[in-house]
């Protein structure tokens, strides 16, 4: 596997000048399709998300971050709270049963990262993919250098955490509810890709 991130990390900076190769890297993991695959979840496991071609939030940024240390950047992880059901269906048009199972998720926690450039601790977050801007989700673009956005909205406060210690950011357990609103999560989230 770390052969393969080698390959990857050349293939993604290769010819560019470092804030080039900071956007490069960003787009390659943004636009790996999001889907929750609660294995990836895990620091040890990451990697896999390369083989499957899709992730979520915490495989995706802990991708990001060994990318990003591996241009020299000093990298934290910003982990939110955050509710499913506190998104706007107005806004996002997902079926009633998808809305109901949010609802029923407790809270939640979001993985992004947190990188120094030019002095300061700049939120950058590659959760979902291009592939989604026409369901109406909000896909981030980075120029290298300011603030993403976040696509949730936090219900307290962000928590930084060292890479070496991402072991404690333990995922949580998966019960049959969470399995069925992440799979259909999912699916609502291809068909999206599809239109």
């Amino acid at each position: 596997m770390n052969s393969m991130l080698e390959e990857k990390f050349r293939q993604w900076v290769q010819g560019k000048n470092p804030l080039q190769a900071r956007v490069s890297m960003y787009e390659k993991i943004r636009d790996i399709p999001y889907a929750v695959i609660p294995r990836l979840n895990h620091a040890e496991r990451y990697v896999e998300i390369l083989k499957l071609g899709k992730g979520s939030c915490t495989p995706k940024h802990f991708l990001l971050c060994d990318m990003f240390q591996r241009l020299g950047l000093l990298v934290l992880y910003a982990v939110y709270p955050f509710r499913w059901g506190d998104w706007d269906p107005a806004e996002i048009d997902y079926p009633s049963s998808l809305w109901k199972l949010a609802q029923e998720q407790p809270v939640g926690h979001h993985i992004a990262c947190r990188v120094e450039i030019g002095g300061r601790l700049v939120l950058v977050d590659a959760t979902l993919d291009s592939g989604l801007k026409k369901s109406g989700l909000p896909v981030n673009s980075w120029d290298g250098i300011t603030d993403t956005t976040l696509p949730v909205n936090p219900c307290g406060e962000e928590e930084l955490y060292h890479p070496l210690e991402a072991r404690l950011m333990q995922p949580r357990d998966y019960d049959e509810k969470a399995l069925q609103f992440y799979g259909e999560l999912n699916r609502c989230f291809e068909e999206a890709r599809r239109l």
